[in-house]
């Protein structure tokens, strides 16, 4: 079927369309006071290869990268083609994934004090998903009211995409 045949069926025949969308939420935990700062769950901005990623993993050529890092920065929300999360901050956390209700993959990670993810005070406000521990392509990731972190606290992040 050519693409103009395609596009001809797919404009007679009604179908369901399937959205991608993600959230994230960011806490800094200090191990004495607890949560001391929390971003509060906040829609993310999925990127063109990010898009790209997803669909090829859910094809036959399993050629995307797959998700495996989330990382932090101190940058601003990245744009559709960015490729790189703005001011990003020394190490990368490996995330855990699973699956969360019918429809949706939930990404955690800890950022630990003792890892050094952060060698001095830094006001973090974005966060990204990448398929690779350091370089590599952002999949996903978005801006948030920056907070204060220090080296000798910790971070937990949850990152969702709904497929809805």
């Amino acid at each position: 079927m050519s693409n103009t045949e395609l596009n001809d069926f797919m404009a007679q025949n009604p179908y369901e369309g399937i959205r991608v969308r993600g959230f994230f939420r960011v806490q800094i935990e200090d191990e004495q006071d607890g949560i001391v700062g929390d971003s509060g769950w906040q829609e993310n901005v999925i990127t063109n290869l990010g898009f790209l990623n997803v669909v090829n993993q859910l094809g036959t050529s399993l050629t995307g990268s797959k998700h495996s890092h989330l990382a932090l920065g101190t940058g601003g929300t990245p744009a559709t083609n960015a490729t790189l999360l703005g001011g990003e901050v020394v190490v990368r956390a490996a995330l855990t994934a699973a699956s969360s209700g019918s429809t949706a993959l939930q990404m955690t990670a800890t950022f630990a004090s003792a890892a050094s993810f952060v060698t001095n005070t830094q006001n973090i406000s974005n966060i990204g998903v990448f398929g690779t521990s350091s370089g590599g392509t952002l999949l996903s990731g978005n801006t948030y009211a920056s907070s204060s972190c220090a080296t000798n606290q910790a971070v937990n992040a949850t990152y969702t995409w709904t497929f809805a």
